[in-house]
């Protein structure tokens, strides 16, 4: 598999798990986190989790904005603008896991943050050589 066409997977999976993750917390926080086996938290921080939700949604919205819009040069910039989002969520919630405030089952969040880093880093160089199409 070539680096463009890993790097459009990529995109893909990224946008969409982020974009209905982002929706799903957003328009029904008490139907999927029970599916995350995360706690239903009080209605007051359900608001701060919709929130949260909002934000996921538009950061997986831009990686499929990236794809459909085509070229190197898009996906390229959405890798490199969306490492220091990643970089923070995933940072914070680990540190929030460790102190206790998220439960041990939000351990997916930074674990997907920091592969994705991973990946998007990896693949950042490579798309530079590679010809646009």
């Amino acid at each position: 598999m070539n680096h463009l066409r890993l790097a459009r997977l990529l995109a893909l999976v990224a946008g969409l798990l982020d974009f209905f993750t982002g929706l799903a917390l957003t328009l029904l926080p008490t139907k999927i986190l029970p599916l995350m086996l995360a706690p239903i938290p009080g209605d007051e921080a359900l608001i701060y989790l919709r929130f949260v939700g909002a934000f996921v949604a538009a950061v997986g919205a831009s990686y499929l904005w990236a794809l459909l819009r085509g070229g190197v040069a898009r996906l390229r910039g959405v890798f490199e603008f969306t490492l220091l989002f990643r970089f923070a969520t995933g940072l914070f919630a680990a540190i929030a896991i460790t102190r206790g405030w998220l439960a041990i089952t939000w351990t997916s969040v930074p674990v997907a943050d920091f592969a994705l880093i991973g990946l998007q880093l990896w693949l950042l160089p490579k798309l530079s050589t590679t010809a646009s199409d």
